[in-house]
């Protein structure tokens, strides 16, 4: 029987995936910061042991050690969080965070659960967006986490090869999670956060970021999406170095892709509200 461990696994995606792959008759470890959150665990999630794990606490991390079998076939890292704001307001503290949880967090447990993948000739997937490669006004911080994340799986993925170590990338789009719906909110927070100089200034950027939310809502992907392409990468013979999910998310490659720096630019001005 194949062993996961799955990272952020409260809710949304990471939850989705230790609930699948379980079903899959892989016994899934599944870390989250509080087990309690792990209370309904019922007899069909019987192959999900919850593991105590918050990835910037390196205590933790290294408590792995006694939760995890000598051997493990896949890891997926998804634990993550969105810092919303233009970059000019936003403080050292909240871009520290965002790397903090995105990148060295996702780093720490992926160094520490490596000797396991080894001795299994294992697979990684990173869990990044659409975002690292189209990036969106008003997320930059999140957008840059993801780039960094990215270009870590990107140099894993030849440093690892001698022990036949696959790594994958998925790219989600906009996905109808709790984490989606719960957008509005987050914009209400970090405009709460900003200045009132800095509300003045970015009023229309707020505007047009709330505007193109309630547009991508209507196309998001659904969370079955995102899972069935993490649960590819981890059992098709030749797995691919990324994978694209949802039409929206296809689109936004495409127009990066092809049109020039400038013609793109304007575009997700337009979209944007910001012309």
């Amino acid at each position: 029987m194949p062993t996961a461990l799955v990272t952020g696994t409260r809710r949304g995606i990471g939850r989705a995936v230790a609930r699948r792959l379980a079903g899959s008759g892989w016994t899934v470890f599944a870390g989250v910061r509080d087990l309690a959150d792990w209370n309904d665990v019922t007899v069909a999630d019987e192959h999900i042991t919850p593991v105590s794990l918050d990835v910037t606490d390196q205590a933790r991390i290294e408590a792995l050690a006694d939760a995890l079998p000598d051997r493990l076939d896949a890891l997926v890292n998804n634990a993550a969080f969105a810092v919303l704001g233009p970059v000019e307001t936003l403080t050292t503290a909240d871009l520290r965070r965002q790397f903090e949880v995105n990148v060295v967090g996702t780093v720490a447990v992926t160094r520490a659960v490596l000797p396991r993948l080894r001795a299994a000739a294992g697979r990684i997937v990173f869990v990044s967006s659409v975002g690292s490669r189209s990036v969106i006004p008003m997320e930059g911080a999140y957008c840059a986490s993801k780039c960094a994340v990215e270009g870590i799986a990107d140099a894993l993925r030849v440093e690892l090869r001698p022990w036949n170590i696959a790594v994958s990338v998925v790219e989600p789009g906009p996905t109808d999670t709790e984490t989606w719906r719960e957008v509005d909110t987050m914009i209400d927070d970090m405009e709460t956060r900003m200045s009132p100089r800095d509300r003045d200034l970015y009023a229309r950027h707020v505007v047009g970021l709330r505007n193109n939310i309630a547009r991508m809502g209507s196309a998001a992907a659904p969370p079955d999406a995102v899972v069935r392409a993490i649960e590819l990468a981890l059992t098709v013979r030749r797995p691919r170095a990324r994978y694209v999910v949802g039409a929206p998310a296809r689109a936004m490659v495409a127009m990066h892709a092809l049109l020039p720096t400038r013609t793109g630019d304007a575009i997700g001005a337009r979209i944007a509200g910001l012309t």
